[in-house]
């Protein structure tokens, strides 16, 4: 199956230099230069995934990220020259599935567009749904429901909660869900799971700092409630 990739950068080289790899690689390309062309391409394209450069014209790809999630599941990489950290964690707060540092390399950039395409189809076989509380969870279609309203997650937040939701009342370290939601070694840093763990408590929870469903052990890592 071809997937359709956004590129969005300002920098026509920085384009031309993802570009030709990428339809090598077998993805269909569309590209946008500035924020508010993305967000129209995206309405458009309906792309599978959008590498998003983090500077852009008109408005951040901060701000075009946090506009896509409002609407789409799309799968968002975010490019970025900043390498603090807490400029890491705020791209996978606003929504994104990953993100990669400049100077990057092609392959690598290939490898993490994958692992998200991954992430999203989910399984393919059908199956009962999950329920837990007031969530109803399909494994298949990589949706879930909370009192009957789908909930809009990213492809990483549905695969968090999906892992901790199987086993009620098990204890997950960060590490452990470090391993499960990503697939590869490219993503080794085990507070990202904190960042996407806090937008997912947002969207799920009746009261995000008293989470019933995800619940903190401290100085262990995450559960799943059992007395749901």
């Amino acid at each position: 199956m071809s997937h359709t990739l956004l590129l969005v950068d300002d920098e026509e080289k920085v384009l031309e230099f993802m570009e030709p790899f990428l339809r090598q690689e077998g993805f269909e390309i569309v590209t946008a230069k500035t924020g508010k062309e993305a967000l129209q391409k995206a309405k458009e394209v309906k792309p599978s995934l959008v590498v998003l450069d983090w500077m852009l014209p008109e408005m951040s790809g901060i701000d075009v990220c946090r506009e896509l999630r409002k609407t789409s599941h799309v799968g968002i990489i975010m490019v970025t020259a900043k390498t603090e950290e807490t400029d890491k964690i705020i791209g996978l707060e606003v929504g994104a599935d990953d993100y990669i540092t400049k100077p990057f390399s092609l392959r690598e950039l290939a490898a993490r567009i994958r692992s998200v395409l991954r992430r999203m189809e989910g399984q393919e076989n059908q199956e009962e749904m999950m329920k837990r509380g007031n969530l109803a969870i399909s494994e298949a279609q990589c949706r879930v429901w909370k009192q009957g309203k789908e909930i809009a997650l990213t492809p990483t937040e549905f695969k968090l909660l999906l892992t901790l939701a199987a086993k009620p009342g098990v204890v997950y370290s960060r590490l452990q869900l470090l391993q499960s939601i990503f697939e590869d070694d490219l993503f080794n840093d085990e507070r990202t799971v904190d960042a996407h763990i806090s937008r997912l408590r947002k969207k799920i929870e009746d009261d995000p700092y008293r989470p019933v469903y995800i619940q903190t052990v401290y100085g262990f890592g995450y559960r799943f409630g059992e007395q749901i």
